[in-house]
């Protein structure tokens, strides 16, 4: 009596040492089921993300399509369409359009200004792979701009991009949207280009590469990705939010996430370009560390760099916690991507 009251467990297992077995069995599996949970709700995540890259990309290939016409001069036209519709995620044009509809507005109403962020970011990887700049030969596994077109050409087609994507957005956007969205929208993503930002972090990069590339901080990196990557991504969320009408507090809310995973992205560009071959890329591998450039892996190393990106991709997925888990689900799957993405 005393043993039982004592050691009733000891006793079951004496009784039925099979349960032992099974008991143990059953502790592992809960633990390895809350093990993956998380990265069950990754996948699930980039999913979603995936869907609904499949689901708007032939609309955006479409008006993409449509928004730079052949005609004469042709070989100009032809150089801007060959690298505008060279393929890639469209992820710019999709953060838009996700942005808007988050904030109650339609594809409809953020199409022109999603088509003309990517005709903006075309044009700054088409003079970013010139000979003068970072001498690139291949673009998402296709020969870039200059090689097939020559500088001049290249360096005209990027130039036209650029002017033609402000037409495009007070041309093509929907009548219904106030004129004063319009405006906003125009300024804000004039400033992202300038000297404020993409144009000021370009520089501050190639100030940074070669000699001086020892004298480079953490904070100096910040700057240039903020700016160089950073400033088109986030106005492609704001601006899409801008169109729909949300508040001003919405506006910056999600104008911080995509300052995050801007930065996030970064910092897993520069862990690829020096773990990946040229081949996974579709781009040369390994020209950071062959100019000189600074980067996070190079400054921090790599196991740092990669917990960087994670706690950038945590804090931006928490500002979208109070939203639509389902009109959310695009910014929070891109998110993971960028985290998870491999070229």
């Amino acid at each position: 009596m005393q043993a039982i009251l004592c050691a009733p467990g000891a006793i079951i297992a004496r009784l039925n040492p099979r349960q032992k077995k099974v008991n143990n069995l059953r502790q592992k599996t809960q633990h390895l089921r809350a093990a993956a949970a998380p990265a069950a709700a990754v996948e699930a995540s980039e999913l979603d993300f995936g869907n609904y890259i499949a689901d708007k990309n032939k609309a955006i290939e479409q008006a993409l399509s449509d928004s730079v016409p052949e005609m004469y001069p042709e070989r100009l036209h032809e150089s801007m369409r060959y690298s505008l519709l060279a393929g890639g995620k469209r992820i710019r044009p999709c953060l838009c359009i996700a942005a808007c509809e988050l904030m109650g507005g339609t594809m409809e109403v953020a199409m022109p200004t999603a088509c003309a962020l990517e005709m903006i970011h075309t044009m700054s990887l088409i003079h970013d792979d010139l000979p003068s700049m970072d001498n690139d030969d291949f673009r998402r596994g296709k020969p870039t701009n200059h090689k097939v077109y020559g500088e001049e050409m290249a360096i005209l087609a990027g130039d036209a991009l650029l002017s033609h994507a402000f037409e495009y957005i007070g041309r093509e956007t929907p009548k219904s949207v106030p004129a004063e969205r319009t405006l906003r929208v125009l300024v804000d993503v004039g400033k992202c280009v300038g000297s404020e930002g993409l144009v000021g972090g370009q520089v501050v990069d190639i100030m940074s590469e070669g000699a001086d590339a020892d004298e480079v901080t953490l904070e100096t990196l910040k700057y240039i990705h903020a700016h160089k990557t950073g400033a088109l991504l986030e106005v492609s969320v704001t601006s899409g939010a801008i169109l729909a009408g949300a508040k001003e507090e919405d506006v910056e809310r999600l104008g911080k996430y995509a300052q995050l995973i801007g930065l996030a992205f970064q910092v897993v560009d520069d862990i690829l370009d020096c773990t990946q071959t040229s081949e996974q890329l579709g781009k040369t591998a390994g020209k950071d560390e062959a100019v000189g450039k600074a980067t996070y892996p190079s400054l921090v190393g790599l196991e740092e760099s990669k917990k960087i990106a994670d706690d950038l991709i945590t804090e931006a997925k928490e500002l979208l916690r109070d939203y639509d888990p389902k009109l959310a689900a695009p910014l929070l799957g891109l998110a993971d991507f960028i985290k998870n993405r491999q070229n």
